[in-house]
Formats: C-alpha cells, sequence, structure tokens
C-alpha cells in the first residue's frame, strides 16, 4: 500500500498531461469529422465530450479515448441527406445506441477475439499511414481538405494522393514554418533523455510555441500572417444560453419512418465494428498489454451514442488515433480520456477564443509524428519475417484502407487473410505420418482443427491409400468442427471398406455427439506374445528407434490409462536398463518407451552390486526380458566427485559429507587411469570434462564385463542367445544415445543392427486378443 500510495500522484500527473494533450489533438479532429459528416460543427465538439467524460467512464479499457467517428463521416452525410433533416438522424442515432447496449449486454464482443493479428497490425499500420498522407499539407499550411478526415475521397473533391499537387501551388510560409519547427521540436524532444523524461509533455509546449508564434507573425502581416483558415475554428457563443443554443433534440415525430429504424441498425453495426477493431488495435500498442473488455465497451459506445442521440452531437466510437496519442503522452488509466472530456467542455465553454489562437499547422505536427510511430519499419520487418500467411493480409489492409476507407479496408483484409485460412485448410487438411509402435506400423493421420466437406477428397484419398493389413488410427483430439459428409465417409470406412481390405481402424478424440467411439486396435505396449515373438536384437534396434523419436520431438502417442490397465494384469518388460540415478536422464523418457515395456534399475553411476544383479537376474531368467543395457551419460556427477577425488587425499565423506557415498566412487575410479588423473588436476574445465566422459564411457564398458563375469544367470542366458548385455552412452545436451561399439554380450555384433520385420510384429500383433 505505501508503493502504491507514492506512486499515485505521478500515475494521475501523467493521466492530467496526457489528457490535455489529447484534448489538444481532438479539437480540431471533432470538428473535421463534424464538416465531413455535413453536420452541425458543435455536434462533433459535443460528441467529443460525451465520449471523454461519459464513454470514458463506463468503459473498461485504461488506454482507448472516443468521440466522433471519421470512419462514419460519409454514412452519417448520406443518413442526414435519406431522412431529410438532421434532428431525424438523431432519432437514428438512439435506435443505433439503443442496439449497442443490447448487443453489448449479450456480450456480443466476443467477435473481437476473431479479428486476425496481422489485420489488427495492417489498420494500425493503416492509420500510421493515413495520419502521414493527411497531415502533410496541413503542416504546410494547405488546409482545404477538413482536420480529422480520413478518407481516400476527400470532400474537397480531391484524393489522398492528388491533394499533393494542389498542395504546391498554395504553401502558407507562416504555418509552414511554425509546422516544420513542432515536428522538430517534437523529434528532438523524443531523442533528448532529459527532455523525454520531463513531466512536461512535447505536444503542450508546442501548441504553446506554435501560438507565439502565430501571434508573432500576425504582428509582421503580410503573407506571414496566418488567417483564420488555418487555426482552430471553435463556434463561440456569447453566453451560456447561446451555448445551450448549440443542442438539437431528435425529432420524435419521425418514429413510425422505417428508414429511421434502418439509418439505426447501420449506424449500430457499423459504429460498433468500428469500436471492436479500435479497441483490439489500442490494446496491441499498450504498453502494459492489458486487455479491455469488448462487451462492455460495446454497452459504454451504446450509452454514449443514446445520449448523443439526444443531445445533438454525431457518433462516436473508439478511436485508434486518439487512443495512440493518449498512450504517447504516458497515459496511464482511463482518467486521461474523461480529463480530455473535460478539457473539452471547460475551454469550449468558457475559452473559445482562445482555442482559435491554435495553428492547425501545431497539431498536424502532433498527428504526423503519431502516424510515423504506428507504421513504424519496425512493424513491417516483422510482419515480412513471419512470412506470407502474415505478411500478405497486413499489407493488403494496409493498402486497401489507405485507398479507401477504415472499413472497407478492413473487410478486404478480412477476406484476404480468411482465404490464406482456407487455402491453408485445403492444402493440409491432415497431417499424414507413419509410426512404429510395438505392435508395428500404424498409419496416424490427424484431423484439422475444422474439418469440412471441402477436406473429404483428401481423406478419402488417404484412407484409400492405406495398405491391405494395415492399422489406421484417426485422431480428433484436435478437432472443434467436423462436417456431416465427413463422419459419414468415416463410418462407411469403417464398418464396410476396412473390414474388407483387412485394415484395422482406431479412433482417438471424437466426441459423443459424432456417434462415433473412441477405439485403439493395435498394440502399443509390450505383451507376452510380443516379447516371445522378439529377438534380443530386435528389441536393442526398437530402442534405438525410440531414442531417435526423443532426440527430433516426435514421441508416439500412448493411450497411459489403456497400458496402465493391461499392466495391472501382467508385465512383459522387454528389456532391462541400468542407468545412472541423475534427473536428466529418465530412462522411458529418452527411449520413448510405454508403461512396462522397461525394467528400470537406477544407481549412482550405474554401477554394478550383488543387488542390482539380483534384480537383473529376475528381469531376465523369469519375466523373460531379452536385452540387458547398461547407460551411462555425458557430465556425470558421481564420476565426477570420483575423479575430483581421484586427484586428493580426501574421503568421500571428509570432502563431500555422504557417509555411503565411498562404496559407489571406489567402483567408478576402477575405470579411472591414474597418470591421466594427474594431467587433468590443472588442465582447462574443456579437457577435464572430456575426461571425465571418458572415465563415464570406460565404466560402462567395465559395468557390462561385470555383469557376464559375476552373475552365471545371465552369462548363461547370453550363451544362449536368450539376452543381449550391451553399453551406451547419453548425450544429455543433445538427447543422443550412442551404442557402444563393442561387441553386444551373446550374439554378434551384426545381429544387432538387424531390425525388427513386419512380418514379426504383424503376427506377435495378432496373437494378442483385441
Amino acid at each position: 500500500m505505501p508503493v502504491a500510495t507514492l506512486r499515485s500522484p505521478t500515475r494521475v500527473l501523467s493521466d492530467l498531461t496526457a489528457g490535455a494533450v489529447v484534448f489538444l489533438v481532438a479539437l480540431p479532429l471533432c470538428l473535421g469529422v463534424a464538416l465531413a459528416s455535413d453536420a452541425p460543427l458543435f455536434s462533433g465538439v459535443l460528441a467529443g465530450i460525451i465520449g471523454g467524460i461519459l464513454v470514458g467512464s463506463l468503459s473498461g479499457s485504461n488506454a482507448s479515448v472516443s468521440g466522433p467517428a471519421a470512419g462514419l463521416s460519409a454514412i452519417v452525410a448520406a443518413q442526414v441527406a435519406l431522412l431529410g433533416s438532421f434532428e431525424a438522424f438523431l432519432l437514428a442515432m438512439i435506435v443505433g445506441g439503443l442496439l449497442q447496449i443490447g448487443l453489448g449486454m449479450a456480450r456480443a464482443g466476443f467477435i473481437a477475439a476473431f479479428f486476425p493479428s496481422s489485420v489488427i497490425k495492417g489498420l494500425l499500420a493503416a492509420i500510421g499511414a493515413i495520419l502521414i498522407l493527411k497531415q502533410i499539407p496541413h503542416v504546410l499550411g494547405h488546409d482545404t481538405d477538413p482536420e480529422g478526415d480520413m478518407g481516400f475521397q476527400q470532400p474537397d473533391h480531391e484524393t489522398t494522393f492528388s491533394e499533393f499537387g494542389q498542395l504546391l501551388g498554395d504553401l502558407h510560409p507562416g504555418a509552414a514554418t511554425i509546422g516544420l519547427l513542432s515536428i522538430l521540436l517534437l523529434v528532438v524532444w523524443q531523442r533528448a533523455k532529459p527532455l523525454k523524461k520531463s513531466i512536461v509533455p512535447a505536444p503542450l509546449v508546442v501548441v504553446l510555441l506554435g501560438v507565439v508564434a502565430c501571434l508573432i507573425f500576425q504582428r509582421l502581416g503580410g503573407r506571414w500572417a496566418i488567417a483564420a483558415s488555418h487555426l482552430v475554428q471553435v463556434p463561440v457563443a456569447e453566453s451560456l444560453s447561446g451555448f445551450l443554443g448549440y443542442l438539437r433534440t431528435p425529432d420524435f415525430t419521425q418514429w413510425a419512418n422505417p428508414a429511421v429504424y434502418t439509418a439505426g441498425v447501420t449506424i449500430a453495426i457499423v459504429a460498433s465494428l468500428e469500436t471492436l477493431l479500435n479497441l483490439e488495435a489500442t490494446d496491441k500498442i499498450d504498453p502494459q498489454q492489458r486487455v479491455s473488455p469488448p462487451s462492455r465497451e460495446l454497452l459504454a459506445q451504446g450509452v454514449g451514442n443514446v445520449v448523443g442521440g439526444l443531445l445533438g452531437a454525431i457518433p462516436m466510437t473508439s478511436v485508434i488515433v486518439r487512443s495512440s496519442v493518449n498512450i504517447s503522452a504516458g497515459a496511464r488509466t482511463k482518467l486521461s480520456a474523461i480529463f480530455h472530456g473535460v478539457l473539452l467542455l471547460v475551454c469550449v465553454l468558457l475559452l473559445p477564443a482562445y482555442l482559435n489562437m491554435i495553428p492547425l499547422s501545431c497539431l498536424a505536427a502532433i498527428l504526423l509524428v503519431t502516424g510515423v510511430r504506428l507504421a513504424s519499419p519496425v512493424l513491417v520487418r516483422q510482419m515480412w519475417s513471419e512470412g506470407r500467411y502474415q505478411f500478405i493480409p497486413f499489407a493488403v489492409t494496409l493498402v486497401s484502407i489507405v485507398l479507401t476507407d477504415l472499413l472497407i479496408g478492413i473487410a478486404i483484409g478480412l477476406a484476404v487473410s480468411i482465404g490464406f485460412i482456407l487455402n491453408s485448410n485445403l492444402r493440409r487438411p491432415l497431417r499424414r505420418t507413419v509410426e512404429k509402435h510395438l505392435g508395428g506400423e500404424v498409419l496416424h493421420i490427424e484431423l484439422a482443427n475444422q474439418v469440412s466437406f471441402l477436406n473429404r477428397a483428401a481423406l478419402e484419398k488417404a484412407l484409400r491409400d492405406a495398405p491391405r493389413g494395415a492399422h489406421v488410427l484417426l485422431d480428433a483430439q484436435a478437432t472443434d468442427y467436423i462436417d456431416p459428409d465427413i463422419l459419414s465417409l468415416i463410418r462407411e470406412f469403417k464398418e464396410r471398406t476396412a473390414p474388407v481390405r483387412g485394415v484395422q481402424v482406431s479412433l482417438r478424440g471424437f466426441r459423443h455427439k459424432y456417434q462415433l467411439k473412441d477405439e485403439i486396435r493395435f498394440v502399443d505396449y509390450s505383451t507376452r506374445e510380443l516379447q516371445g515373438q522378439l529377438s534380443p536384437a530386435q528389441v536393442l534396434q526398437l530402442l534405438k528407434e525410440g531414442n531417435e523419436r526423443f532426440r527430433t520431438g516426435r514421441p508416439l502417442w500412448r493411450d497411459l490409462g489403456r497400458q496402465r490397465d493391461a499392466a495391472a494384469k501382467g508385465q512383459h518388460p522387454l528389456a532391462v536398463v541400468l542407468s545412472c540415478i541423475d534427473s536428466r536422464s529418465p530412462t522411458e523418457l529418452i527411449f520413448d518407451a510405454g508403461l512396462g515395456d522397461i525394467f528400470s534399475v537406477r544407481v549412482a553411476a550405474n554401477v554394478i552390486s550383488r543387488k542390482v544383479l539380483g534384480s537383473m537376474e529376475y528381469a531376465c531368467a523369469v519375466a523373460q526380458a531379452k536385452l540387458i543395457l547398461v547407460v551411462g551419460h555425458t557430465r556425470c556427477g558421481a564420476v565426477t566427485a570420483a575423479v575430483d577425488l581421484a586427484c586428493s587425499t580426501q574421503s568421500a565423506e571428509q570432502a563431500m559429507g555422504c557417509q555411503h557415498l565411498g562404496t559407489i566412487v571406489h567402483e567408478i575410479q576402477q575405470s579411472i587411469d591414474s597418470a591421466g588423473c594427474e594431467r587433468i588436476v590443472h588442465a582447462p574445465p574443456e579437457k577435464k570434462e572430456a575426461f571425465i566422459d571418458a572415465v563415464a564411457r570406460q565404466n560402462v564398458e567395465r559395468a557390462v564385463q561385470q555383469i557376464v563375469e559375476k552373475s552365471h544367470t545371465i552369462n548363461r542366458l547370453a550363451r544362449e542367445g536368450r539376452v543381449v548385455v550391451t553399453g551406451a552412452m547419453y548425450d544429455i545436451r543433445t538427447g543422443k544415445i550412442d551404442f557402444l561399439a563393442n561387441e553386444p554380450v551373446g550374439t554378434e555384433l551384426v545381429a544387432a543392427t538387424v531390425a525388427p520385420t513386419p512380418e514379426t510384429l504383424e503376427a506377435a500383433s495378432r496373437s494378442k486378443p483385441q
């Protein structure tokens, strides 16, 4: 609590200064949007006041700022003309606001989760590009297009690009000087650390200096004097009654006009979509990466539009331009949005004459610099690095918004993004891999997240290509939707086609409503029949293949519940693995083995003792395991301790405080060359590590020899060819197991490389009841 209390004044100050900056930028934007909408100028200012105070208070977003929507200007102008009066349009706006409240209460904001990130980032970059293109003329004093217009086709009958042709003959030296100096000041302020950390935001300084420069140019007169058309133009009321006279009320006599409700639905849909898009974009650039509740935002916007309709404002939405300025100015909470609305109300009511002294060029400079931040080359490079499936929708959205308007551009971007999704789904509707389980090969067909009728041909081909007598696993674990046509295909193949061709079909992950029961029909664990069919060399090959799957990150999926139930009835392991207790070398994982496949014996440094030998004898003579594998590993702690102690005069208990470690250390030291030990005492770390790994390998080889020398039972089984004893080294860095080159005890070297034949595995699989 004390920390929060200390930081609270700083947070409030940041919000207040950010709110002041947003107020200065929002003022001309409010007027410009109203002008572009063919609505009274004050209706735009009123929308900014309501959007700041009322919507800002109700919103759950800490960074979003609401106000009159540039994207709705064409719709507002068209509906005002269609309905015959601005007052009739206000009634339609109330209808639209009520619909937005209903959408918010129905939690329709979930739609925002379906906007692809590439499209949202394209929106941000497009807004930045538009700000740059639109503000350059204003910075240079060419103000024929209303400030705040974001459309490609402009009210002055020019386009965003053709405006530059008109600019060449209409430069204003005074306004241009203020605009260019403002940009220079903003850039210097951002790069100079003392200024950047100042509590005074650069945009406020820019506006103050712009007003001072404007007054100086007025004194100079002539071409340098800045006319009213290049300044903010807030309606000036002579009195409070005059201010209240700017308010308009809706024409309720039009309540029976169907066109009013059509217009209301249009406003609700477009304003809601624009709000959700801008809210999502604002969250993307929020430094604290907070998530705004979209449904609550729809509710807040609906209330704002109802109140705006009653008082004479134009429709409002969350606005990315104001929001990005708010974030850039250091806003922490929604207090900044509320304060910007309060400033609009107070200053328009009490100080309109002073507001009309602010040059548009200095405000345009603030917006232009904001645009450069949004359309950052870093963002473009990031999207390029993510590949064409991200970059193309991003680029198309950017270009489309610049050449049309926000909503049309977003629609085009969404269409392209959906096209890529469909194309990806059609090209890779399923993932087809061949897995080698203990019971034989399984054709694993993994279905996509959405499986529509468009995927029928690909799935049908995959099933048709399954060889006779094969095992097929249809995996729907990652699937959210399967078209009924696809389900019908699967049922027909499973019940009719597969039995004729001798194909065993297993199902996994299918929901109950699909009327397809999950069933695994292949053997993925060791059984008595499988154990009896496999030779020691084939078991060794299976372990090698399992380690390769582990090393490459392609482990087999196993139904552990099914394996647990089977193992409860009896165990039939294929191998005994003697390994170190090191936590980095879990036996079942590094061999990608299932439950009940391996007898695991673990002791520090995998040393041999009477108890270890007794465990191995039981595993091979009684449980019929076919292989004994001794596995050492690199960077072994026990071997390291043995080497260090071999080169010193201390015992294990004296050096490490371990009473019973001495026996293990003594066993390991039998594999240490005393001359080599003396050489590595002062050797660099890499040479010492190599020496320790060499000792670990020698320790494995010694353990293999000890097993057959000290256990008559295992020696006899090895001579009879029923058991093979061999060793291996596990590299904890790479995950790879290096099997020792020495001939395995109990069989010829060549036999150790013989893989289990499909016939052997298939015979064992068939002999196990399904």
